[in-house]
């Protein structure tokens, strides 16, 4: 991140605290990690109206804002979910001093079938791996700092691992921020894991798909309006003539409460590329649309990708999300290109008792996140920033429930078809970009999914897990070649955790 855009961050930071010092000062909370057990149990209860989405279809949340959302649900001691409630309100409370502190510690092992975080796109063998992480975090009033190492040598073998792969024991920060929160805004710089999309998929945008992400993080406003804007580095890469340029992205959303029952958003990301560029302040400008100030209006050099999301309570409890992304729509010629476009539609609600049911259907078009120069595609170190594959559509159903207020488990089916179409392939140049498909790029593998997925804390235990009976047909892509393959990942670590006032 360039050193001025951090003395810009700065200098607001120290700003809004002097005119926090002269108001009732508020306590900073930290983020509640994407791979947290109990988000699960939070994310079950938001399937089913229980409690209303602090921020919906952005992810990470802030432990005061899911603090406050669980305040706001049903008290009845009568209602089925009053023990979950308020055994959540105590893990998600917000410290009451204003300097504060907490360590913990996890180790255990994990097993695989893949190195590969995503099962349903297998690559490399099997194996069971040690992980051992470090918690640690401090507030003093308006500002939290988190850190969070870990050793995982599973990722040396992980395709979409960006760090180095020579090592026997390969190290990453899982969470590493400096966070001030003030009652309107809030600037975070460090790395965290982000998903801006519907919860259980990758978000077009912006996802945790490529680990964890680094930059600078603001937003401003409340539940009713409230503009994100994160920039971040991307690694350096070759340009359509081969030459290594620098690599930048921007991606800000302004999200509208329009309604109790109405949530709508638009977005735009921008990859910005070019020998010895620098991050223009004019690119990072999050009330600027970069599409008619710049590619429209300058004409100067970027990709950019335009988007909406539209959250609706449609009946009762049931809730219908849709994501939509444009990377590119040919009005004039439309035969010398393919529209390239993403779209996520996600329906869920209660089911009897205490279950959840939800429904999701996802498409990403055959040139999707890729450009005529590929410093411009929406990837960084060859994995997309948002959805890591294109050319293919993704159908699941699944019920969840919640074991003992501890675990949510949850059944599901699902069907991947995916083309040939890759995020890395070079674009198509004449014929082959005239004869291209707008969906599923030469033999389509398709992959038939009956899994079973557990999420769950019991003392020190955490355990997380993914198994599932993969029939995959025209494997790897060859026509006739159908496998059935046992697709799994574990995860369980035993932790400690200690905290205290900074007095």
């Amino acid at each position: 991140m360039p050193t001025r855009l951090l003395l810009i961050a700065l200098a607001i930071v120290l700003g809004a605290s002097r005119l926090a010092a002269q108001a009732t000062p508020s306590v900073a909370t930290p983020f509640v990690s994407l791979d947290d057990p109990d988000l699960a149990l939070v994310e079950q209860l938001i399937q089913r109206g229980v409690i209303s989405d602090p921020q919906p279809m952005i992810r990470p949340l802030l432990v005061a804002d899911l603090a406050a959302a669980l305040a706001e649900a049903d008290t009845n001691p009568a209602s089925p979910d009053a023990a979950l409630l308020e055994r959540l309100r105590a893990r998600f409370a917000a410290p009451t001093a204003e300097a504060w502190w907490r360590a913990g510690g996890a180790a255990g092992a994990e097993a695989y079938s893949t190195p590969r975080r995503d099962l349903l796109h297998p690559v490399g063998d099997e194996g069971v791996s040690p992980y051992v992480e470090l918690r640690l975090a401090a507030g003093f009033g308006n500002v939290v700092a988190v850190t969070r190492p870990a050793a995982e040598p599973r990722v040396t073998d992980d395709p979409d691992w960006p760090g180095r792969r020579n090592v026997d024991v390969a190290g990453r920060i899982l969470e590493g921020y400096l966070s001030a929160q003030f009652k309107y805004a809030r600037i975070t710089y460090g790395q965290l894991e982000h998903n801006w999309g519907p919860a259980g998929l990758p978000g077009l945008p912006l996802s945790a798909y490529g680990y964890e992400r680094q930059g600078l993080l603001f937003q401003l406003g409340n539940r009713k309006v409230r503009l994100s804007a994160l920039a971040t580095d991307l690694a350096p890469g070759p340009d359509s003539a081969g030459t290594e340029v620098n690599r930048y992205y921007f991606v800000h959303r302004l999200g509208l409460q329009l309604s109790r029952k109405l949530d709508v958003a638009i977005w735009e990301g921008n990859v910005l590329s070019g020998e010895g560029r620098a991050f223009e302040t004019r690119f990072r400008n999050p009330l600027s649309v970069g599409y008619v100030a710049n590619t429209i209006g300058l004409g100067d050099r970027g990709n950019v990708m335009l988007g909406a999301d539209v959250r609706w309570q449609a009946h009762r409890r049931a809730t219908i999300e849709a994501q939509v992304a444009i990377d590119d729509i040919w009005v004039k010629n439309r035969q010398n290109n393919r529209d390239r476009f993403g779209v996520t539609l996600s329906a869920q609600g209660p089911l009897m008792g205490r279950a959840a049911w939800r429904a999701q259907y996802s498409v990403v078009s055959a040139l999707a996140l890729r450009a005529f120069n590929p410093a411009d595609n929406f990837s960084d170190a060859g994995v997309g920033i948002g959805r890591n594959f294109s050319d293919n559509d993704f159908w699941r159903a699944s019920v969840s429930f919640p074991v003992r207020d501890r675990w949510v488990v949850a059944p599901e089916v699902a069907l991947l078809r995916q083309g040939e179409g890759a995020i890395n392939t070079p674009y198509p140049v004449g014929e082959d970009r005239q004869n291209a498909p707008t969906l599923f790029i030469g033999t389509v593998e398709r992959t038939w999914r009956l899994g079973l997925t557990a999420t769950g804390r019991e003392g020190p235990l955490t355990v997380s897990a993914d198994v599932g009976v993969h029939r995959v047909q025209n494997a790897g892509h060859v026509e006739g070649v159908d496998e059935t393959d046992l697709a799994f990942r574990v995860k369980a670590v035993l932790g400690i955790g200690r905290d205290g006032e900074l007095k």
